[in-house]
């Protein structure tokens, strides 16, 4: 007997076409989500790459400056010491009064002058010359074939460029150099970093005292454009202050040192920015703690130059209160050096009785009684008796 074939219903091929097209949108799936899956592979690659990249520059590579760093330098170094057949002339420069910016000033300034001298070296040397930071205001240059007139040529260009930036810098730059030149023979590279080194020195030594001067000097100039200095302020300041030292036997050969004072005991803030300095609102704490730094660096300034050394401690201490409650180093009493407990009382009334852009000055009896009610807390009480005898002599 005969079976008979029948033929596929129109429901089996549209049951078989639905699970092709489920598999169609499956195999679709898979391969969008294969693409993405490659295409992260590859964006981690590349992103691998740039890190190695990174990685590689910043293991050769001064970040902040953009030279070549210590690492590569001794790597140099030790190349040359293996495979000498020329003369090699090292140069090493120290960038002078770093430390004294940084302090004063702040890092972000430090940071300026650091950028500032890897340019000028990039312009004053050859671009085959492997040039280098190798401490924090140290920098290296191997010239391989050196003479000692291609290091001399570009070591005054260099310091023409220094002088050019001076002239319109707030504060200026300084680069002491010292070289050496290997002869070509068998040379021991730490003997040649000895003999740069001591060269470089001896040029810091003679000029050190007048690098760290003309950062003071430019401190100062910096305190004037930013009026911070006002010399009718001072005036009146070394009025009252002359006349409060003899009352209170501060000797004579003293009182030179108070109208220095009186001039200078802000220059510190110097290194406080601008936004604070100018801010027409009320200071935040953190701000006024900033603020309250500009002492200490008043301090380190004022260390750093030969006129200003005999009132150091007096910048550091002049917001001192008697109570003990001022600032930096809370101190009271006696212990406040009798020149800042005098200055204290002595600004305080200069400043209630003078004019100010956002108020009109006290009278004179007004700010007398103002200095009595802080008699014992912010002054020195038996101060302020010999103050309102001196006051009306003024």
């Amino acid at each position: 007997m005969m079976k008979l074939q029948l033929e596929p219903s129109d429901s089996y091929f549209r049951k078989k076409s639905a699970e092709l097209e489920r598999i169609n949108q499956q195999l679709q799936q898979k391969i969008c989500q294969l693409e993405q899956t490659i295409l992260n592979l590859e964006q981690q690659n590349k992103a691998l790459e740039e890190s190695e990249q990174q990685c590689r520059y910043a293991g050769f590579h001064d970040i902040l400056t953009g030279l070549k760093n210590r690492n590569y330098f001794e790597q140099q170094l030790h190349c040359f010491e293996a495979n000498q057949t020329a003369s090699l002339g090292l140069i090493i420069c120290d960038l002078d009064g770093l430390k004294l910016v940084n302090d004063t000033l702040g890092h972000p300034q430090g940071d300026k002058h650091l950028i500032a001298i890897a340019g000028i070296l990039r312009e004053c040397f050859d671009d085959s010359d492997v040039l280098a930071r190798i401490g924090g205001d140290e920098f290296a240059i191997i010239k391989t074939g050196a003479t000692e007139a291609y290091i001399q040529k570009a070591c005054a260009l260099a310091l023409d460029r220094i002088n050019e930036h001076n002239a319109t810098a707030c504060i200026p730059l300084g680069l002491s150099f010292g070289y050496s030149i290997s002869s070509g023979k068998l040379t021991s590279m730490k003997r040649l970093i000895v003999e740069a080194d001591n060269s470089m020195y001896r040029e810091k030594l003679q000029r050190g005292s007048n690098a760290r001067t003309a950062i003071v000097q430019n401190a100062i100039k910096l305190l004037n454009k930013r009026d911070f200095i006002n010399e009718g302020h001072a005036d009146r300041l070394q009025a009252i202050l002359t006349s409060l030292a003899f009352k209170t036997g501060i000797p004579a050969a003293k009182q030179p040192d108070l109208k220095l004072l009186a001039k200078f005991h802000d220059i510190g803030k110097v290194g406080i920015p601008d936004s604070i300095i100018f801010k027409p609102a009320s200071l935040t704490p953190e701000e006024m703690s900033i603020m309250q730094t500009h002492s200490e660096i008043g301090q380190r300034i004022a260390l750093a130059s030969s006129e200003l050394v005999p009132i150091a401690e007096w910048i550091l201490k002049h917001h001192e209160r008697w109570d003990g409650s001022g600032y930096p180093l809370g101190l009271s009493g006696d212990q406040i050096p009798l020149a800042c407990r005098i200055f204290a009382i002595a600004d305080a009334y200069e400043v209630m009785t003078s004019p100010r852009p956002y108020r009109q000055p006290l009278s004179q009896s007004s700010a007398l009684e103002q200095i009595r009610l802080a008699a014992g807390s912010q002054f020195d009480p038996a101060l302020v008796d010999i103050f309102f005898t001196a006051i009306h002599q003024i």
